[in-house]
């Protein structure tokens, strides 16, 4: 089943993403990939940390934030992150139109959804 269009046991679409990210827990903040994406949470590629699960953290997803979460599970070098309260449908489809990384070498990072001119 494709990610991006599975509902699962998790109750909201995923989203295959690229998007930079921020990572703040207790001990200081770090540099994250949001690899996939929904109104409840994402997953991360964190190429340094050990994240145990229940951890309070907050994440910006690219200008987005912060949010506050939490850590659901972590098999390295990938983390589950829970959002503590559902983002808003507008912000998701905002942050998936304007802040995903793939569509950089398209042409049409500004103009989501429209073909190069």
């Amino acid at each position: 089943m494709k990610r991006g269009s599975c509902m699962g046991e998790r109750g909201a679409e995923r989203h295959d993403i690229s998007i930079m990210g921020t990572l703040r827990t207790g001990t200081g903040k770090r540099e994250v990939t949001i690899v996939d994406l929904s109104e409840n949470g994402c997953r991360i590629l964190d190429r340094i940390g050990f994240l145990s699960p229940d951890l309070a953290v907050t994440i910006k997803i690219g200008p987005v934030g912060p949010i506050d979460a939490t850590v659901r599970w972590q098999d390295r070098p990938y983390a589950g992150i829970r959002f503590d309260n559902p983002l808003y449908p507008a912000v998701l489809d905002h942050i998936r139109a304007h802040f995903d990384l793939r569509e950089l070498g398209k042409g049409n990072i500004d103009n989501p959804g429209r073909s190069p001119v």
